[in-house]
């Protein structure tokens, strides 16, 4: 690869990543246990509070939905067929306004239902997420400290190894 080229290569990556969102971990703070919390390696973070209340509020409006909503269904749907027995033409138009009402409640009641699973499947997969991350970094904290142990100065040769000038005598 010629270096034009190579400068070429390095010049598109870079407007690439300016052009796109992009995540870096920007700090590492030492340690090394996997029961430290995920603040301690860095600014990745995941917070589920907003999925929480969204998934809070759909069950709610559930319950409030099956509470409240469905209390006139039997009593029209016997109102209905009621007058239908009587020969009134209401009869059928009452028992279609209360099929379509039902439809349209049960159709609601399905999406709050999986809005509040989604949510709650979402946080638990985000900690999962945060926990797999944790442990990784923890992983490499711990391996990383293992090549902080040396034996003389940054820099300096490692005199374990002998003076490479005498090796060259004998």
């Amino acid at each position: 690869m010629a270096w034009d080229e190579w400068e070429q290569l390095k010049t598109e990556a870079l407007q690439r990543q300016q052009g796109a969102a992009h995540m870096q971990l920007n700090q590492h703070g030492g340690g090394g246990t996997t029961s430290a919390p995920a603040t301690t390696y860095g600014d990745l973070e995941v917070a589920n509070d907003g999925l929480t209340k969204i998934a809070t509020a759909a069950f709610e409006l559930y319950n409030q939905l099956w509470d409240k909503a469905r209390v006139a269904l039997p009593s029209s749907d016997m109102a209905a067929a009621d007058m239908s027995k009587q020969g009134f033409a209401l009869g059928a138009g009452l028992g279609h306004v209360s099929n379509r009402w039902e439809e349209q409640l049960t159709s609601l009641m399905d999406a709050c239902a999986q809005i509040s699973n989604h949510m709650r499947v979402t946080k638990k997969v985000h900690d999962g997420d945060e926990i797999y991350i944790q442990a990784q970094l923890s992983s490499i904290a711990i391996l990383d400290a293992g090549f902080d142990e040396r034996i003389g100065a940054p820099g300096e040769k490692n005199k374990i190894y002998g003076d490479p000038d005498e090796k060259k005598k004998e």
